[in-house]
């Protein structure tokens, strides 16, 4: 997939457990899951927003694009 989500990297730099941020979000600890390992076909903005919220981030702090 050439759009790699890097989720567990802004975690790590911020100390947050998915547990936490799952809390912070309101999301289910499987979809954030499906998400941090990069199996999702698709992210709401909303819920792009409440992570970026959550995490003090910027959205391309989380996504890039990769060359297959």
């Amino acid at each position: 997939m050439p759009i790699i989500v890097n989720l567990d990297v802004m975690m790590a730099k911020r100390k947050m457990s998915l547990n936490e941020l799952s809390e912070k979000v309101d999301l289910t600890l499987a979809n954030l899951s499906i998400l941090k390992t990069g199996k999702a076909k698709a992210i709401r903005f909303s819920t792009l927003e409440a992570i970026c919220k959550a995490l003090d981030c910027q959205p391309g702090d989380l996504l890039e694009f990769g060359e297959d």
